[in-house]
């Protein structure tokens, strides 16, 4: 048995062997709840396949949603008047960000797609928070901004109160309106480039270079795994989305407060692609 497998199993187990009674028959017009097959999962999950939601655990608990708050963020950048080659000048503030950075210094510029590419490969706050100024003026303009998107969406159990993700009492978002959210920022192609890179490398006008790291360990360890962003912070927990193509198939997975989220991504990844090709 595979190591995948192995935790598979651990996360299956969650759901007893007690047979539940039968639900009530929902109204006709309603749709099947998705089915809770792996409750260990996460304190929150969601998984679709081809677009197609076919396991969940409570996913319209609104959660704390880390770095997965980014993703709104660079989709708010790109729809707006994006131009990759504008010059952002680094302010202190932004120099002065906690968590995870891409060690910009105050004063510096880089083009907005080099901060873009930080912000999503190495989720660093600096430059998260120097494009959030850039783009409207100040961070409390581009969250409004955010906040926007998120009702335009239909992303009710979705708030902002900051771009990057810090832990806040009004920074909220469920796995279903994460799901929704990469779903629309995958269909960029800035976005979908950048969340697949392992590793890069930017560099200011003056010459400095910054190597980039991934965080997402899935990248290249996983078969098909292209994305997304992870994410953690003490109140969210270890939160990850996951995209993974293989044979013209498409696995999206979010995971909120997963105990173990690679491991778990990975098996989940897995069973999804086999439930596609398991004989009918």
């Amino acid at each position: 048995m595979t190591v995948a497998a192995v935790v598979l199993a651990a996360v299956v187990a969650g759901a007893g062997t007690a047979a539940d009674p039968p639900p009530a028959a929902p109204p006709p017009a309603a749709a099947a709840p998705a089915l809770d097959r792996f409750p260990k999962a996460a304190s929150a999950y969601i998984v679709a396949i081809d677009g197609r939601v076919v396991w969940a655990g409570s996913p319209d608990e609104p959660r704390p949603p880390a770095s997965l708050t980014k993703i709104m963020t660079a989709l708010v950048l790109l729809e707006r008047d994006w131009k990759p080659d504008s010059p952002v000048t680094v302010s202190r503030a932004a120099a002065a960000e906690t968590g995870s950075r891409a060690g910009l210094q105050a004063g510096e510029t880089l083009g907005a797609g080099d901060l873009l590419t930080a912000m999503l490969v190495t989720s660093a706050n600096d430059a998260c928070v120097a494009l959030a100024e850039h783009a409207a003026g100040s961070v409390p303009a581009f969250v409004a901004a955010m906040n926007a998107r998120a009702a335009a969406l239909g992303l009710a159990a979705t708030r902002f109160s900051n771009p990057c993700g810090h832990d806040a009492p009004a920074q909220r978002s469920s796995a279903r309106d994460l799901l929704a959210l990469a779903e629309a920022a995958l269909a960029r192609p800035e976005f979908a480039r950048a969340v697949a890179l392992r590793s890069t490398e930017i560099r200011t006008t003056g010459g400095r270079r910054i190597a980039l790291k991934s965080g997402n360990h899935l990248l290249g360890n996983s078969p098909g795994v292209i994305g997304v962003k992870t994410g953690w912070t003490p109140g969210a927990g270890k939160c990850l989305v996951v995209l993974a193509e293989r044979d013209r198939m498409r696995v999206l997975i979010v995971l909120l407060d997963a105990t173990d989220r690679w491991w778990t991504a990975a098996a989940l990844v897995e069973e999804a692609f086999d439930a596609v090709r398991a004989p009918r």
